[in-house]
């Protein structure tokens, strides 16, 4: 087992204990625990909570950037492509990078500094959208929409019905489109 995999091992235990116990019960012999590792361990690959944290959003910000540029690949259209790669994984997260979201609540809790790897990546993506070929105001405006389905999801405000949620994912890649 290569040392990126054990650190994978780490970050999904991570996850998982925020997703499933809350922010608070994140702490670094938890992780250990749930990881199958000693905390000795643990701490040779993060040698504290907020190095953890850290991980976990960079991880979460490489893991968001592959997926967007992989969608990317599959468009033959030119004109709006990043901005319809980015609703599309943002609208269709499978339930494994649902749970790994919650770390940007870890982070927001333990050190708002630990969210500057997620922040970085944001500044490339509103370049990005607004040079993807359409309107940057339009472009703009519908990855904030997809950000705010996103994130009224992430806090559980706003539990909108799957049939309503397609409606505005397909708006929204319509939308990108024109």
């Amino acid at each position: 087992m290569g040392r990126n995999s054990r650190k994978l091992d780490i970050l999904d235990a991570a996850s998982k204990i925020v997703n499933e116990r809350g922010i608070f019960n994140l702490t670094l012999d938890a992780v250990a625990a749930e990881a199958g590792f000693s905390k000795g361990g643990l701490l040779y690959h993060y040698p504290s909570k907020e190095a953890l944290v850290r991980g976990m959003v960079e991880h979460l910000a490489e893991n968001y950037q592959e997926k967007v540029q992989a969608d990317m690949d599959k468009d033959p259209e030119q004109i709006g492509k990043w901005i319809r790669a980015y609703v599309n994984v943002t609208f269709n997260q499978t339930d494994e990078n649902k749970n790994k979201n919650a770390v940007l609540l870890a982070a927001k809790a333990v050190g708002p500094e630990l969210l500057d790897p997620i922040r970085e990546v944001y500044e490339s993506w509103k370049d990005q959208a607004e040079k993807d070929g359409i309107d940057p105001m339009k472009a703009t405006i519908i990855q904030l929409a997809a950000d705010g389905i996103w994130l009224s999801e992430l806090f559980d405000i706003n539990r909108m019905e799957d049939s309503k949620k397609e409606e505005v994912f397909q708006a929204l890649i319509k939308w990108a489109k024109e």
